[in-house]
């Protein structure tokens, strides 16, 4: 097993921390999740007025050119910045009583001059309550990204401090920040695992679009092109969703991603799409989801998924939507792998029997702002003969990655680059696959870690998922779930039942009262 070690960007306190200390320093007494919109779209506004100014120059040393000419930077597949918008306008007058203004002004002509912005900038810097000095503090702040940096780098250096503050802000704001931002560490490992080199790469539940941010940079880092994937989303929050917007944009990526306030389960903007890869971290146990309107619907082929909880429908609608040789990675809560409430495990056992699950994967707690509680990783196959690959048709790899990662704080643990190779290379070379031989030698069982199962022996075990049932794992109750964490989970479920039954008992009220 690879030694432990801390991831070495998150052990340095490096510009991105330290801008980030000092910007959430100024907030006052402002709530994290307001105040991430404050900044993030300052931290946009920065990155399109920088890359504007790049082609801007370029076009001024051309004689046959005009630098304040739209078109011109449409070619160069760069937003137009219209002169009120400019940063170095915004940063001049940073000391003004109208700064909120100015910077709403701002928002509002670059959501005019440019179609794909419609709707997705901030536009609430005028209000009373946001003060003034520390906005104008914060832009003096923010323009010190990129100084003294070549073009190209300060781009990059933009979508690195984009991305931390997405991650600082999910800190700050502990459990909800998870439905917006899933941590880097479970990211990795679904890119290792997947490896997105070439094809669609879709998310039904996008968040922020974190997915897509390590799946270009995988792409990247790999040899590939970025032009190779096209990513699609869809997020039924529309503070969210305007997030993504500009994430993808600070990134240069170019997604579809969609909105509406009814989600992919009710409203499934991309109904057609077959992906192949599907990345997604839906939100765990959801009671709400509104299931006792889709009891007959088309992509509830392994079993009807209860109206109580939602992950069942999630796992059944990303199959839906793979292409015939496509692959999956889904982080759920730790009770899908065992759950026999209404009728899931009955799904559950579908699943295996048609030979949908490829790798179940343990992790440990605290990878999530705020959540202690371990979590695991579905990954879905639809073709489990594909070239490249061996024949793994009736086989299930589990493995137990509840001992990998270490502590980077009180309250957050992380993978080191060797924890993610550790379970990726494991994956890979199970796969048959040459370059994880080569790094990994061939496949064996380890016990405590990995183990290779055939359908038969996931039967004997009850169709339950869980790696601890089949690595051999010690000190462990049940379905390998640690007692306090496996406490707080069927706490969790015994509420979602009151809330059930609460749910039905009103409706027969309801149906007395009408008789």
């Amino acid at each position: 097993m690879a030694k432990k070690q801390k991831n070495s960007n998150s052990a340095k306190l490096g510009f991105e921390a330290k801008l980030f200390l000092a910007a959430d320093k100024l907030r006052g007494s402002m709530d994290a999740s307001e105040y991430k919109h404050v900044a993030l779209g300052l931290v946009f506004l920065k990155y399109i007025s920088d890359a504007f100014n790049t082609v801007y120059e370029k076009l001024q040393a051309d004689e046959y050119a005009d630098e304040e000419d739209a078109e011109e930077y449409l070619a160069e597949r760069t937003f137009w910045v219209p002169k009120e918008a400019r940063w170095g306008h915004l940063q001049a007058n940073a000391k003004v009583p109208t700064i909120g203004k100015l910077v709403d002004d701002a928002m509002l002509a670059i959501e005019k001059s440019n179609a794909g912005l419609k709707g997705v900038l901030p536009t609430n810097y005028a209000r009373e309550e946001l003060n003034k000095t520390m906005l104008g503090e914060l832009i003096d702040l923010i323009s010190t990204i990129g100084m003294n940096e070549e073009s190209d780098q300060s781009k990059d250096i933009l979508g690195r401090v984009y991305e931390y503050f997405l991650g600082g802000f999910a800190g700050a704001e502990g459990k909800r920040g998870g439905e917006y931002f899933t941590p880097r560490s479970i990211v990795r490992v679904l890119t290792e695992m997947l490896e997105p080199y070439k094809g669609r790469v879709y998310d039904p539940c996008c968040g922020s679009g974190g997915m897509f941010v390590q799946s270009e940079k995988f792409v990247v880092e790999h040899g590939g092109r970025i032009g190779d994937i096209r990513v699609y989303g869809q997020e039924m929050n529309n503070t969210t969703w305007r997030l993504a917007k500009m994430n993808m944009a600070v990134r240069g990526i170019d997604a579809d991603i969609k909105w509406n306030n009814e989600g992919s389960f009710h409203k499934d903007e991309l109904a057609d799409l077959k992906a192949d890869f599907i990345l997604a971290n839906p939100p765990f146990n959801i009671s709400d989801w509104g299931g006792d309107r889709l009891r007959e619907d088309v992509r509830w082929k392994y079993g009807t998924p209860p109206a109580s909880n939602a992950n069942y429908a999630w796992l059944q609608h990303i199959v839906h939507h793979l292409a015939p040789n496509g692959t999956a990675g889904v982080v759920l809560a730790n009770s899908s792998m065992s759950s026999k409430t209404s009728g899931e495990g009955d799904i559950r056992q579908s699943l295996v029997e048609h030979d949908l699950v490829d790798c179940m994967v343990a992790l440990p707690g605290n990878l999530f702002y705020g959540v202690t509680i371990p979590c695991c990783l579905w990954f879905l196959a639809k073709n489990k003969n594909t070239e490249g690959f061996r024949n793994r048709k009736g086989e299930v790899l589990f493995i137990d990655a509840r001992k990998l990662g270490t502590m980077f704080d009180r309250v957050v643990r992380e993978f080191s680059a060797e924890d993610t190779a550790q379970i990726s290379d494991t994956y890979h070379a199970w796969r048959g696959e040459e370059h994880a031989i080569d790094r990994r030698g061939e496949y064996e069982d380890v016990s405590g870690f990995c183990y290779s199962a055939s359908l038969e022996d996931i039967k004997t075990h009850g169709y339950v998922l869980t790696p601890g049932r089949f690595v051999g794992a010690e000190d462990e109750i049940d379905d390998g779930v640690v007692f306090a964490d496996k406490f707080k989970e069927l706490k969790a479920e015994l509420g979602q039942h009151f809330t059930e039954s609460e749910r039905l008992q009103k409706l027969i009220e309801e149906k007395i009262n009408e008789f």
